[in-house]
């Protein structure tokens, strides 16, 4: 099975410091979704881990967080793309969890649930917490300059073998590839 994760907010939909707290909020960023399409036609399950804080701030709640997925989704089948399975971290970081990244029991899960070990699966995120939780399972890390990425890209300390990417469309360039 060929895998690959991707974290939300600035990798597949615009973000914003204020959290997306609506479906009239969650905006996707030129490309991605058309990328995720090409991703599932080469083979690939695609799966989301994405951190949530806004649930555990009180922000929004769990009905508008599946509101906002259930537009992602609309938008994604209408291409003929899918996400195969959909992770959240609903804590603040005060919880200190073990689901919200950096830490990488959201990608454990992951990879218990898709019954596969994840050495040298894609992760691709805009944050360096994205792609440390993504490298504690061995993924490989992508940071797309989207979103946080340029500001992430700029503070240094990426983990080694980082590939940056100018978006999630060049990624998946990439992805599929090193995939042949």
């Amino acid at each position: 099975m060929k895998l690959v994760i991707l974290d939300r907010d600035g990798v597949i939909n615009h973000d914003s410091p204020h959290f997306i707290k609506s479906p009239n909020e969650w905006v996707p960023i030129a490309g991605s979704l058309e990328a995720i399409a090409l991703l599932n036609q080469s083979g690939f399950r695609v799966a989301l881990a994405t951190n949530q804080s806004g649930i555990g701030r009180g922000l929004f709640d769990m009905a508008t967080l599946n509101a906002i997925h259930d537009k992602m989704h609309r938008s994604l089948s209408q291409l003929g793309g899918r996400i195969d399975a959909l992770f959240y971290c609903p804590h603040a970081a005060e919880a200190k969890c073990d689901c919200r990244k950096p830490k990488a029991g959201m990608l454990e899960e992951i990879g218990r649930r898709f019954g596969m070990d994840l050495k040298g699966v894609a992760c691709v995120g805009d944050s360096l917490r994205d792609l440390q939780a993504g490298v504690a399972c061995g993924c490989q890390p992508i940071l797309v300059r989207t979103g946080k990425g340029e500001a992430t890209l700029q503070a240094g300390g990426l983990p080694e073998n980082t590939w940056i990417c100018a978006d999630l469309a060049e990624a998946v360039q990439r992805i599929i590839a090193e995939d042949k």
